[in-house]
């Protein structure tokens, strides 16, 4: 049911009913799926978009790229565990590129996330290196625009 986990993508908090309406399906047949993706870890668990900057709530991110060498046996797998239990670790992804992680990091300040670097990333064994990048403004996340299209967007005056 890959239009079910689509449609619990975009709002999570659809009812069974009304999922079982938009499928064609019958409501116990929705619900046993959705307990199976669950227990299977398909959904790994339920989050709410939060706008911190219209709650008037202070916080820092930054995205970090982590160069590093990957283990023998292990390839990148064992970093990445101890990277993801850092508290301040929101996400981590491995990517091709420049880089072999993309992480992106929460703190209250800027100050919290340099020190978590200098301190706690960086002397992690595995890891050769890192290049940080603070996040100014957010526009956009999981696919939820922030602010509506058309504020402060002026149209071209289009002349012949």
């Amino acid at each position: 049911m890959k239009e079910l986990l689509k449609l619990l993508e975009k709002n999570a908090r659809y009812e069974v009913k009304d999922l079982a309406a938009l499928l064609n399906e019958e409501e116990d047949a929705v619900q046993e799926e959705i307990e199976d993706y669950e227990k299977n870890n398909v959904i790994a668990g339920y989050h709410t978009i939060i706008n911190w900057e219209k709650a008037d709530v202070e916080i820092s991110k930054a995205v970090i790229f982590v160069n590093c060498v990957p283990e023998r046996d292990a390839g990148y797998d064992r970093l990445a565990a101890r990277i993801a239990r850092f508290p301040e670790v929101e996400s981590l992804t491995l990517i091709s590129g420049k880089a072999e992680f993309m992480l992106v990091v929460n703190a209250t300040n800027m100050r919290e996330i340099s020190n978590f670097v200098a301190h706690k990333l960086a002397p992690t064994e595995g890891v050769n290196g890192t290049e940080t990048m603070f996040v100014l403004k957010e526009y956009k996340k999981n696919g939820y625009l922030f602010e509506d299209e058309r504020e402060g967007v002026e149209r071209l005056l289009v002349t012949p």
